[in-house]
């Protein structure tokens, strides 16, 4: 059932009585009687507030936060046997849990509350209708050796491994052709603790692929809100070919080196969702929209499109904040990035792709991003040549078209934009507006453009490259380009 916190009743309150004094003179009685006019006032006003005594002479003790009841029926972890000491292993007890949660979907589903505590547990499944809450101070805790987690079949879309080939490593909460799904909380944490895993993947003595913190495939109506995600031992959340889903109010961490493939959130093959009001700071890419690798992307044929990603501040020191790609094979399109800051970072926004992946990106729109202390603001990159195997079609070239950047401004930026096309792959109607970005590096080619037709509408600093058509801000043609298909990319610096 539902835990109730009653709050404590240990308020002091204080009576305010005011000592005999002499009075002296009329600006001292004046005064006086200024307070003693304030006090009846208060306390007229809070006579129901507060029955005990004046709210603004008690000593304030906040009570713990009730939990919330989001479901018809609600259940605590410890009534399933849960122990939130760190040490005992909780699996079984989750199990239970989403168990009798599973038999009440006819009745609208049930809500699993994890209380303050540290609760250890290998990978779990969850079941629709359900909502997992974490209240504040919870913390599931991954067990971090890999004997505990199950072994999955490799996603269809990436062939016979990401990593490594043959079979995966589960989530830690895993969940698969589910309805209505909510995982939030008061700011509860689930904790990967993926330290393990990253020493294991650099020395190489893993077999199979890492698993993400929470991976949720063919599944719809998804909400993950308010809660802390840290230390993955891959990809931190990662939505495979779902639908409507929801991510807001997020805090995802790893150490922003020596965590590889720590991404925050990569919605893969997915349709219809928002990222928003997130702060991520990780070992890899920030936001990363995927959807497949090469010919089994292609195969598999389910893009990423109406996606909204707004209100976020991210830091990735090794990758970029928020990417598209590389694997990308199913396509992405219908994607708005707006209202993102960018700092201590690699990158900032970065489309990347490579010849053999096939598939599209078009209709992205990026407004209103903030760089601050990033090494290369803008990055499109057509030649990432990273394969699952050697069956790929080298002809398969990505359609990359349709993509405006505006209102971009920043501070601190070794190179704004390195839009590398390439004969194989042009870029097509690619638009600035609305850019200014305080530099580092005073040389030039610091605005790189290679096989690229587009426009500037008004005045950007730094100069654009040549390959760009020059508009003025009523949108009236001024120059055109005659460049389009040079280079001046340089990897140098």
């Amino acid at each position: 059932m539902l835990e109730t916190l009653t709050p404590t009743n240990g308020h002091h309150h204080r009576r305010w009585v005011p000592s005999t004094i002499t009075f002296l003179s009329t600006h001292k009685t004046l005064l006086i009687a200024f307070w003693m006019v304030f006090f009846f006032t208060v306390f007229y006003s809070q006579r129901d507030a507060s029955p005990r005594g004046l709210l603004i002479f008690r000593r304030a003790f906040p009570p713990p936060r009730q939990l919330p009841k989001l479901r018809p029926v609600a259940f605590n972890l410890t009534d399933f046997g849960g122990v939130g000491d760190g040490v005992t292993l909780n699996t079984a007890a989750f199990e239970r849990a989403v168990t009798a949660i599973s038999k009440l979907r006819k009745k609208g589903g049930g809500q699993l509350n994890v209380p303050p505590g540290y609760w250890l547990t290998a990978p779990f499944n969850l079941t629709s209708h359900m909502t997992l809450f974490l209240a504040e101070g919870a913390v599931i805790l991954g067990i971090d050796d890999e004997k505990y987690w199950p072994l999955m079949p490799p996603l269809p879309s990436y062939g016979y491994g990401r990593e490594r080939p043959g079979p995966r490593y589960g989530s830690l909460i895993h969940g698969q052709n589910l309805k209505d799904v909510v995982i939030t909380g008061h700011n509860g944490t689930i904790n990967g603790q993926g330290q393990t895993w990253w020493k294991k993947y650099r020395q190489k003595l893993l077999n199979h692929t890492r698993g993400p913190l929470v991976q949720i495939m063919w599944s719809s109506d998804i909400v993950i809100s308010n809660i802390t995600l840290r230390n993955s031992p891959f990809w931190t959340v990662h939505p495979y070919d779902c639908k409507n889903v929801t991510m807001k109010n997020l805090t995802i961490l790893a150490p922003i080196f020596d965590a590889p493939n720590t991404d925050g959130i990569d919605p893969d093959s997915c349709e219809d969702m928002v990222i928003e009001d997130c702060y991520i700071s990780v070992g890899d890419d920030g936001v990363a929209i995927k959807s497949g690798w090469d010919q089994y992307g292609i195969t598999y044929g389910k893009p990423s499109k109406n996606i909204l990603i707004r209100n976020l501040i991210v830091r990735s020191n090794v990758s970029a904040g928020v990417s598209i790609g590389s694997e990308m094979s199913g396509g992405v399109s219908n994607v708005i990035v707006e209202n993102i800051h960018v700092w201590n970072s690699r990158r900032a926004v970065r489309i990347k792709t490579a010849p053999g992946r096939g598939g599209f990106v078009q209709n992205i729109t990026y407004r209103n991003l903030t760089f601050d202390n990033v090494r290369v603001g803008i990055v499109i990159k057509t030649d990432y040549n990273e394969h699952p195997d050697e069956g790929f079609d080298p002809k398969a070239a990505p359609i990359l078209e349709n993509i405006s950047y505006s209102t971009v401004h920043g501070e601190g930026v070794r190179v704004p934009v390195r839009i590398h096309g390439s004969e194989e792959i042009p870029l097509r109607n690619i638009t600035f507006r609305d850019m200014s970005i305080g530099i580092t590096y005073k040389k030039k080619h610091i605005f790189q453009c290679a096989f690229v037709q587009g426009r500037v509408i008004g005045s950007i600093f730094p100069a654009p490259c040549d390959n760009l058509d020059l508009y003025d801000e009523q949108g009236r043609l001024v120059r055109r380009s005659t460049s389009q298909n040079i280079s001046d990319i340089d990897y140098d610096f």
